[in-house]
Order: structure tokens, then C-alpha cells, then sequence
């Protein structure tokens, strides 16, 4: 549905280029940041905040590209800032192809070329001919990632919780405490050093112990968990054969409860964490969006420190349902010993005052950022208070009744997607939740409506287009849901999610019994991206069936079920196939074995014409 609440993101370009890197963090420094009042004692100049849209547990920041509005993930785990190739063909910009850099992209090293944005806003300040690095790699939902060379500018204080990132300046600071927030309120803070970060290594990266371990780690925002290597995990005693591993849903990553989790003065129990087959030199652990989410922290590159206050509610665990109590009972600790501070430092001077939300845009930034960590009653709080501020504001509106959704409150959601559409009807993100809602009601022809006006306005690559095609499904229009599946595969070449794009038009088809050859080749090119799926081999064997050729109907629907025993379609599909070729012992068997499975498969499949 929308950008906000469909969340995934697949890492980040890793470059090594050393003079340019320099000359933009100078550029965006001269540009962003004044100068700082001469005082006698530790001062902090905070900029005005960047706003942050959390996607799940990832930030999005807004910007400009020649004008033009382009959401970009803030990494600070990035070694430069990145676009992909569509983004160049987006906004028609210039490659210097005499400037290629050598890019880490997970385990794979490319030569990727740079593109020079004429115009580039943020902050409300505009720098010309900015470098961004060109990766062929998905990004979901964002026209590229701001990387280290933005970020270490100056320090800069991450509020996820609060939808904020902010630059801050220091002077006269050394030996003085800059987690201000936590000394205006007498609360206690964590602190822990960093190494010293530098154009050629530009990350923030300390150390932390696991079951007592020493681990190393990186301050991650673009990963939106926190991750532990194998190795690591095992120097803590944990292995993926050890007692209680459960896998994680990532290919050859688990989940594991370790006794204890030290990081700074904080000491986290208990704690439920990730671990997987990934490599980053030096690294042991990458600290992402769910610790980003459950802390306030301040990069204090001017000292080679961070500071950091626990916010409540789980740290790594988002998955687990928010209570009233949960932030009491949760197993961090937080706190800094009264002899880490610098007590004959006075106090700092801070610009302005401390950051709460005062607009409707600052609560429906707090309420995702709360959503993300599956707080959903502090969510609607917020977006209560952000409807009322602004009631002319679609946005909030949807926010709230996605919520009231996932919450289980139908009638609410539908007020509110209701209201979204009647202040906007180009609203397509509540037209697609109202069609949803209308299509479970009965109400066909008022989902297909919705469904109509959301393709009408929506953008051809609009990443709607998928979830138009689902309740398209849902309402037996399969011709309806290949088109929205086809206008989004023409324009993501890239994307990460073209594999089960692919593998949704091909089944459609295979469903449906039509353009055979472009299912065919769509299950295919899938296949080959992801050679291991059942549900691929199952939607295969489906277009084979229908083109007649029964034994490779039966091979693939033997090697889906080699994987997926208990797959009542492959199953169901294999036992037709059998029939087709007068194998009818066998056919009976695989039809009688699907049907335990799923008593109203053979009802399901008559109604797409495939019965014995």
C-alpha cells in the first residue's frame, strides 16, 4: 500500500574515493551550517531538524532533485551517497563515466559511475553539482541513500522515536556531556567511545560485548534491524544448531535470545537478537533501525564518543505487541555513572528548546516512527492530535485508518479512508484500503470503483500498481491484475521485488489460462532469480499444464513439493496432470491428498476451469 507502511530496504553502495568525499562534506558544511557564537563555555548549535518518514525501521528524508520532490534513506551506514540507474533516467541526469568507483554492494564489487545533480536540496538549502555514486541495486521506495559524506558534516543527533534528524555544531566542548536533552530533564544517559571516523573510513563504529564477548560495532540507520555475524554470534556461544535458534524470514539468517547484550552503560537482558551469513571487514555487528528506534543518540564525532537514552518499550524485539506496561518491564537499563561526566565542565548552552512535536506533520512523524515499533495505541494518540491540527490533510487520515486496520477496528478504518477521499479522491492509498474493505463486505462494485479511480490517477511506475493487482485477485479479475502487474514490472527493471512480480503475472495466467508464452517465460526469469521456490515451480507447473505439456507440468510440480511437502495446489496440479496422461490411481491419490489438505481446492480450481 503505501511507502510508509510497506517497509523493506536491501542495503547499501560501499565506495572508496577520497577527494571528492572531502570537498562535498566542506560544500554541504559551508552551505548548512553557520558559524557558532564565541562563548566561554560548551556550546551547541543545533540546525533546524531534518523531518524523518519512517518506512518500517528505516528513515526516509525528503529532498530535491532539480526541483523535484525524491525520498532518499538516511544510511549513516553508507559510505557515499547513492542513486540507482532508474533515478538517473527519472530525473534525466548527466553520468561522468570518466569518474567510475569501485562499489561494495553486499559481497559483490562493481565499477559504478558518478552523476553530478545540478540542483540538490535539503534543509531547505540548495548546493549545486553534487556527486551522488550510480549503483545498480534496489532501493525501495527512495530515489537513493544519503550516505557518511552528508552525515559527518559536523555531529549529528539521531531522534527516530520523534521523527527528527539534526546536524549540530559544537565549541569549547571537550570533557563536557552533549547528551543535553537527558541533563535539561535529570535523566540518566549512556555514553561509549567511537573510533576515530575519517574520509576513507567514515563509520560509527565502537565496541560492545555479547554473553561477555567483545564485539565490534557499526551504527547502521539503513539496516533496519540490528545483525549479528555468525561468527559473532558463535563467539557468544550461539550457533544455528544451538537449542531455541529459530530461522529468521531472511535466506540463512536466525534468531536467538542471548543472555546479555552491553553496549555504552546500558545492559540489555535477555536480549532477542539477529544473526546471519553476512561480511563487512572489521564488523561484528551491525546496530540498525530497531535500536535507533528504542534510543535517542547523539554522534559526537567532534569527541569520538556517542551518547544515547533508552526510550522504553522492546529494543530488538519490535515484532512483539506493545502493552501499557511493556516500557516498565522491558530489560534495558540505561545510565551513566556520576564519575563519566565532567563535573567542573559547566553546563552547554543549547540553541532553542527540546523537540516535541507542534504541528500535525511532527505527530504523524512521531505516530510512524511509534507504528514501526508496534505501538499502535501511542500511534492513533498521535494521529488523533495531527487530524484535528490539520483535518484537511489526507495523509493523516489514511495513516490513522491503516492503523485502525491493523488493529482491528474495520468501521474506524473505514471512517477514516472515507474522509481521506473525500478531502482528496486522487487519494490512491485509500481508495486501494477502501476497495479491500468493500471487497470483504461484498460490496464489488464499490471496490471496483475505488479500483478504477486509483488506476486513474496513479503514475504508471506508482508502487501501488501491485496492491491494485491484489485486490484485482481477490475480485477474480485476473486480465485487470496482470496490466497493474505489467505497467510495474515495465518500469522497476531493478527493483528487488521483480522476482515475485513476475511470479504474480505468471500464476495470473497460468490462472486464468492466457498468454501462456509470457507466463512461461515470466516463471522462468523468476525461477532463475530465485531457483529454490516452491511456490515458483508450483506456478510453472500450473502454465504447463495448461499448455499441454504434462511431464514438465509433473517435474515441476514434483521438484515444489520436494520442497513444500504439504503444497496442496502442486499437489492438486500434479494429480490433473497425472489424469491428463491416464495415470488415473496416481492422479486420484495426488486429488485426495490435496483435498485433505484444503477441502475447497477443487472448487477453487473449477472456477478457473480445471477439474479431472
Amino acid at each position: 500500500m503505501s511507502e510508509v507502511f510497506r517497509p523493506d530496504y536491501a542495503g547499501c553502495g560501499r565506495a572508496r574515493r577520497g577527494a571528492r568525499r572531502r570537498r562535498v562534506a566542506l560544500l554541504l558544511a559551508a552551505a548548512l551550517l553557520g558559524s557558532v557564537a564565541a562563548h566561554g563555555k560548551c556550546t551547541i548549535q543545533r540546525l533546524p531538524p531534518i523531518p524523518v518518514t519512517m518506512a518500517g525501521a528505516v528513515p526516509l528524508v525528503d529532498a530535491e532533485i532539480n526541483g523535484s520532490r525524491a525520498l532518499f534513506v538516511a544510511d549513516s551506514g553508507a559510505f557515499f551517497s547513492v542513486i540507482t540507474p532508474a533515478t538517473v533516467h527519472q530525473f534525466n541526469l548527466s553520468v561522468d563515466a570518466s569518474q567510475d568507483t569501485t562499489v561494495t554492494v553486499g559481497s559483490k564489487v562493481q565499477i559504478s559511475h558518478v552523476a553530478w545533480v545540478k540542483s540538490f536540496t535539503i534543509m531547505g538549502q540548495t548546493l549545486s553539482k553534487v556527486p551522488f555514486i550510480v549503483v545498480d541495486m534496489p532501493i525501495v521506495h527512495a530515489a537513493g541513500i544519503l550516505g557518511q559524506n552528508f552525515f559527518r558534516i559536523d555531529d549529528v543527533e539521531y531522534d527516530l522515536a520523534n521523527g527528527i534528524i539534526r546536524l549540530v555544531r559544537t565549541k569549547d566542548c571537550r570533557g563536557s556531556s552533549l547528551a543535553y536533552w537527558a541533563d535539561a530533564a535529570g535523566k540518566p544517559y549512556s555514553e561509549m567511545d567511537i573510533e576515530l571516523a575519517t574520509a576513507e573510513a567514515p563509520y560509527t563504529r565502537g565496541v560492545a560485548y555479547l554473553n561477555g564477548a567483545k564485539i565490534s560495532v557499526v551504527f547502521d540507520t539503513g539496516s533496519n534491524r540490528s545483525l549479528l555475524t555468525l561468527a559473532a554470534a558463535k563467539r557468544a556461544g550461539i550457533t544455528p544448531q544451538s537449542e531455541g535458534v529459530r530461522p529468521a524470514n531472511s535466506p540463512r539468517t536466525w534468531i536467538a535470545r542471548f543472555a546479555s547484550f552491553s553496549i555504552g552503560d546500558e545492559t540489555i537482558e535477555h536480549a532477542q537478537l539477529r544473526f546471519g551469513d553476512f561480511d563487512r571487514p572489521g564488523t561484528d555487528m551491525l546496530i540498525g533501525g530497531d535500536f535507533f528506534l528504542s534510543h535517542r543518540i547523539y554522534v559526537a564525532s567532534s569527541q569520538h564518543k556517542v551518547y544515547f537514552t533508552y526510550n522504553g518499550g522492546p529494543v530488538f524485539d519490535l515484532d512483539a505487541p506493545r502493552t501499557p506496561d511493556s516500557g516498565a518491564a522491558a530489560s534495558a537499563s540505561s545510565g551513566a555513572p556520576a564519575d563519566t561526566r565532567a563535573e567542573t565542565a559547566p553546563p552547554p548552552v543549547v540553541d532553542g528548546r527540546l523537540d516535541r512535536p507542534t504541528d500535525a506533520a511532527g505527530f504523524s512523524r512521531r505516530a510512524l516512527a511509534s507504528a514501526a515499533r508496534h505501538d499502535i495505541a501511542s500511534a492513533i494518540s498521535d494521529l488523533d492530535h495531527a487530524c484535528e491540527l490539520a483535518p484537511s490533510v489526507a495523509a493523516y487520515h489514511y495513516q490513522r485508518g491503516f492503523l485502525h486496520w491493523q488493529n482491528k477496528q474495520p468501521d474506524l478504518a473505514l471512517a477514516d479512508f472515507d474522509r481521506a477521499i473525500e478531502v482528496n479522491p486522487d487519494e490512491v492509498d485509500s481508495r486501494i484500503m477502501r476497495a479491500s474493505i468493500r471487497l470483504r463486505r461484498h460490496d464489488n462494485a464499490g471496490a471496483t470503483e475505488d479500483l478504477v479511480a486509483a488506476d486513474r490517477v496513479a503514475p504508471r511506475n506508482s508502487d501501488a500498481r501491485p496492491s491494485i493487482a491484489d485486490v484485482y485477485y481477490s475480485l477474480g479479475n485476473l486480465p485487470a491484475a496482470r496490466e497493474q502487474l505489467s505497467m510495474w514490472i515495465d518500469t522497476h527493471p531493478s527493483d528487488a521485488r521483480m522476482p515475485e512480480m513476475l511470479h504474480a503475472r505468471c500464476w495470473y495466467a497460468g490462472l486464468n489460462g492466457e498468454a501462456l508464452e509470457q507466463a512461461l517465460a515470466d516463471c522462468n526469469l523468476a525461477l532463475k532469480l530465485r531457483p529454490k521456490s516452491a511456490q515458483y515451480l508450483d506456478s510453472r507447473g500450473l502454465v504447463h499444464l495448461r499448455r499441454g505439456d504434462f511431464d514438465q507440468a509433473i517435474a515441476d510440480y514434483d521438484a515444489a513439493l520436494s520442497i513444500q511437502p504439504r503444497l496442496a495446489w502442486s499437489l492438486y496440479g500434479r494429480g490433473l496432470a497425472k489424469l491428463r496422461k491416464g495415470q488415473r490411481a496416481a492422479g486420484q491419490a495426488d486429488l485426495q491428498a490435496a483435498t485433505a489438505l484444503a477441502p475447497r481446492i477443487a472448487a477453487q480450481a473449477a472456477r478457473h476451469g480445471l477439474s479431472p
